[in-house]
């Protein structure tokens, strides 16, 4: 009997990151991937949305694995909060499950809660009686791979994050054999990730950073810091390289950098000399001349570390930019962080030191741009084509590009979805199905997960933009204001522009309290909402800014 087959995502789709991708066969669920997504600046507070997984509670029984191609936050970030309401083994590369610990160690989670089952980034296995393929790819961080899943009408093939790279450390390296090897068999449906899609041409080799960099460690008179983002293996294994050829001394600024390092060298993907590593002790014993400092992160966290540092608010006070230092922002931002990313660059530039932003135009990330899809779609040769991974322009352009190579993919063939709705693909053939699975982002406070509502978002927003307290006392007996009101501003405008508005504040206040004043029968909480209506209407009207107006009302006898 050929299988039943239903694909879809609770994550990833007309987005970048929380991916999340499940591939329903029969009664067997497997999830690929469960990632975060950095929160925008309509998240005040918010560490991070993951995606909500309902269906992989309501449905723990029928789940029977996570598959992990890669250890970037987007990909596995969500796993510590998934997983112990949705238990599976997880499989990945031995890089991979070391970055997922550290990850869960990050939002302080117990590593130890996962049944890992480490497989390499090239192999064979069965889960649930079924054959599973990884095969290596080239993405910027060590072991990346992508997967192949069996069934009755060939395989499901995804692609994971890549780049066509033939000149590479061989920890970041296609494996084209293995790929050659899958594609010899029926390609059910190939699900490729879109983010560069709509960028003609190849991506190699522009995310590479070393010619960004090397005239900068060739001519730095004094210390190099360099900032990197925790899970960009690659470019971290580039910047190692540079220190030792410069023979210079490479030091990790903090603890979390030091962990990243030994989690390379643990898995066997980086050596660094000996002599070539300093341990943050003795950084002061150093010449300057001789340091590279390493700090590396996970988002906007990475952004903030940089800021304390320039500001000299960072813990360990042994180490300061000073003005001979030379500093590499090789982090770049996303729509998500541009605010975190230029407060820190500001600050940076504020300590008189070199400040180098790698531009991100002509730095990009290791994603598959058209050429390369077009590569991988020619090879594998798919009955259907499913963009993930992106935008819905980026998935658009992922199928249309798809569309036009004359390989016998057509309208019928090719599907483009958003998070929640199905493929199915039976002996009968595919089509899409817009059921309305449970999907939507889940935003992680702290220790809290899913459980703030918009209303609080909308509280912070409003607390970012300042704050009006209206104090005011009313006699009950003899329905007058008695002392008040007091009106209080606080972020909403400098000294010399308030006087004005508070003055202004105060007469809307009284003018309205006294008018519910002058009827026999008056409620207070009413009385207060309508101050807060009217002040927050003036307010906006005048500054356009909507600042927290909390009227503070109490009747007296």
């Amino acid at each position: 009997m050929n299988d039943k087959i239903r694909i879809f995502a609770l994550g990833g789709l007309d987005e970048e990151g929380k991916n999340c991708l499940v591939i329903e066969i029969n009664d067997d669920i497997f999830v690929v991937e469960g990632g975060v997504m950095e929160p925008d600046k309509t998240m005040p507070g918010i560490d991070y949305v993951i995606p909500r997984y309902d269906y992989l509670v309501e449905n723990k029984s029928r789940l029977r694995a996570y598959f992990l191609l890669h250890g970037h936050d987007d990909e596995i970030g969500a796993l510590p909060y998934m997983y112990p309401e949705a238990p599976a083994p997880v499989y990945g590369s031995a890089v991979t499950l070391a970055m997922l610990k550290i990850f869960t160690a990050h939002v302080k989670k117990d590593p130890k809660m996962y049944e890992l089952r480490p497989v390499e980034a090239t192999s064979t296995f069965k889960v649930a009686g079924r054959e599973i393929n990884f095969f290596h790819t080239a993405h910027n961080i060590a072991d990346s791979s992508g997967m192949a899943i069996a069934t009755s009408l060939g395989n499901i093939v995804i692609t994971g994050d890549f780049v066509v790279e033939n000149a590479a450390d061989p920890s970041f390296l296609n494996d084209m054999n293995a790929i050659a090897r899958l594609a010899e068999k029926p390609t059910l449906a190939l699900l490729p990730e879109s983010i560069y899609a709509e960028r003609p041409g190849y991506t190699a080799p522009l995310y590479k950073l070393t010619p960004h960099i090397d005239g900068i460690f060739k001519n730095a008179q004094g210390r190099i810091f360099v900032s990197v983002f925790s899970t960009n293996l690659y470019n971290i294994t580039e910047i190692i390289r540079l220190t030792v050829a410069h023979r210079r001394k490479i030091a990790c600024y903090d603890a979390g950098t030091l962990d990243t390092i030994r989690a390379m060298q643990d898995c066997g993907s980086l050596q660094i000399p000996r002599d070539s590593f300093v341990s943050t002790d003795d950084i002061l014993r150093q010449k300057d001349s001789d340091l590279v400092i390493l700090m590396t992160g996970f988002g906007s966290k990475l952004f903030r570390k940089i800021a304390l540092l320039a500001s000299g608010q960072n813990e360990d006070k042994r180490i300061k930019v000073k003005e001979t230092d030379s500093f590499i922002i090789a982090s770049p931002s996303d729509d998500n962080t541009e605010i975190e990313f230029t407060d820190a660059a500001d600050e940076l530039f504020r300590t008189n030191a070199e400040v180098f932003i790698v531009p991100k135009k002509t730095f990009l990330r290791m994603h598959a741009s058209e050429e390369d899809l077009r590569m991988m779609a020619s090879i594998f040769k798919p009955k259907y084509y499913i963009p993930i991974k992106g935008f819905y322009k980026s998935l658009l352009k992922n199928a249309m590009s798809a569309l036009s190579m004359g390989i016998n993919l057509s309208h019928q063939n090719v599907f483009v979805i958003e998070n929640g709705m199905s493929v199915l693909i039976d002996e009968k053939g595919g089509r899409v199905f817009d059921e309305k699975i449970p999907h939507g982002d889940l935003m992680i406070d702290g220790d809290g997960v899913g459980d703030i509502s918009h209303s609080v978002l909308q509280d912070r927003q409003k607390l970012a933009e300042g704050v009006i307290i209206i104090s005011l006392a009313i006699s009950k007996g003899e329905a007058r204001i008695v002392a008040g009101p007091e009106v209080q501003m606080r972020g909403l405008l400098v000294a010399k522009d308030a006087d004005g508005l508070q003055r202004e504040v105060s007469r809307l206040t009284m003018g309205t309290v006294e008018d519910f004043l002058s009827s026999p029968l008056y409620n207070i909480e009413e009385i207060k909402q309508n101050v807060y209506e009217k002040v927050l209407r003036m307010v906006r009207r005048v500054t356009g800014k909507e600042p927290m107006v909390l009227p503070l009302f109490v009747e007296v006898e």
